[in-house]
């Protein structure tokens, strides 16, 4: 494949995008093909380089299997999921539309670009193994300048309030463009570490920040795999540092690994989200991953241990496995955060038990086993990780049997809830 294409602008989007991949345990990446847009999708062709190359690798199966032609997504996608799963979210969305055309907060909500212009106006160092390109012939990463925390979050608020970025602003934000969610968020490297920085929101009504890193520190006291994190402070606001862990660093640079989302492995698109369910992830660990009795173990713990500490976003995208070519691999976990609450009753964003999504405990024997020593950990480690994370006694208050342990997941519960602090 080759391209004499010049870099599109927001006015004239591009209709095609060339995809590049590091291979596992390469630190160069290779172009594997071409997304163009025809209508309504994005189709999707290998390249011959690709297709010719020893070692290469199916982007992910079923979806794109190793073969000439075009490759169309199956209804109701529109693009593959795992391309898909390389274009920015929420957050990325906002920087990016910010940056094209100044506009921010609420007067952006309206402003719409097609997929291939958030995938090629966002951040190379994204999330996996993809990234996306206007040439096959040259690989040209998208990077930041190196900025400090206080710059990322004074660029990420200035995104919230609709306000315009400086220049040295906006190349600080550009770098985390890629990343999912809907929070403020940016890309750090620290000598031999890679952090997603996830800074305060302007509308946070309690500590979102400390408590995500409360939910994290104790998942993995309770013995759930879960990424690394700290703590850090900019501009006197507290702002949580999750290791990244698609990236490896070698002696000629990084690797990078690559990941699909949960979403993907179902087949279903955004507006298909709320379809997804545990029981349908259940039945494809079963199927595909590697180490499936362990793997469904880890998954209803971490079910478990969301509906406990009150994380109701525990949406398809927010679970997610390394990709071999062959086989899947839980990845750790990476996005534990307690949620707002509004009544006493909550409700999982994937569904439990066939319709059934509320944030209500099992009463089978071995499951109560798990529950209750995830119980008895949180309660355990309560005061010494909300010492780490310096969380005022209010913060606590506010915390504890609201969002943590509280009340309504014990409905039914034959064990019932836990008594005392």
């Amino acid at each position: 494949m080759t391209s004499d294409r010049s870099p599109f602008t927001a006015e004239s989007p591009a209709t095609e995008a060339y995809v590049w991949i590091w291979l596992p345990g390469a630190f160069e990446p290779v172009v594997a093909g071409r997304i163009a847009r025809e209508g309504a999708v994005y189709i999707f062709n290998y390249g011959r380089s690709y297709l010719e190359r020893a070692g290469s690798m199916p982007l992910y199966l079923p979806e794109l299997p190793l073969r000439r032609g075009a490759i169309v997504p199956e209804a109701p996608l529109d693009m593959a999921g795992c391309l898909r799963d390389g274009a920015p979210d929420a957050w990325g969305r906002r920087v990016i539309i910010n940056r094209l055309t100044g506009l921010g907060g609420d007067s952006a909500r309206d402003v719409e670009f097609d997929e291939l212009t958030f995938m090629l106006h966002s951040g190379s160092d994204r999330i996996g193994a993809l990234d996306f390109q206007t040439s096959a012939d040259r690989y040209q990463p998208r990077e930041q300048e190196n900025a400090t925390l206080e710059e990322m979050l004074e660029a990420a608020e200035r995104v919230e309030r609709g306000e315009p970025l400086t220049p040295a602003l906006d190349r600080a934000l550009f770098h985390g463009s890629s990343i999912g969610g809907a929070r403020p968020k940016a890309l750090v490297e620290d000598g031999a570490d890679k952090f997603i920085a996830k800074f305060s929101a302007t509308n946070d009504t309690f500590a979102v920040v400390k408590a995500e890193y409360v939910a994290m520190r104790l998942a993995d006291r309770v013995g759930l795999d879960v990424a690394p994190v700290r703590l850090a402070k900019a501009s006197g606001k507290d702002v949580l540092l999750v290791r990244r862990f698609d990236r490896e660093r070698g002696e000629r640079g990084w690797s990078r690994r690559a990941m699909v989302s949960a979403l993907t492995m179902f087949g279903l698109g955004e507006m298909q989200a709320r379809y997804a369910s545990y029981v349908d992830l259940a039945g494809i660990v079963r199927a595909r991953f590697t180490d499936p009795r362990a793997t469904l173990r880890e998954v209803f713990a971490r079910m478990v241990f969301n509906v406990l500490v009150g994380n109701t976003d525990d949406h398809a995208r927010n679970h997610a496995a390394f990709w071999d070519g062959g086989q899947l691999t839980l990845t750790p976990a990476y996005d534990i955060c307690p949620q707002s609450r509004t009544g006493r009753e909550a409700g999982q964003a994937m569904l439990v038990h066939g319709d059934d999504r509320r944030s209500l405990l099992e009463n089978d024997a071995e499951a109560r086993d798990l529950i209750n020593g995830q119980i008895a950990g949180i309660r355990a480690n309560w005061r010494e990780i909300c010492d780490e994370a310096e969380l005022s006694e209010v913060d606590r208050a506010f915390l504890w049997r609201r969002q943590f342990l509280n009340d309504y997941a014990f409905d039914g519960y034959a064990d019932g809830a836990p008594t005392g602090f």
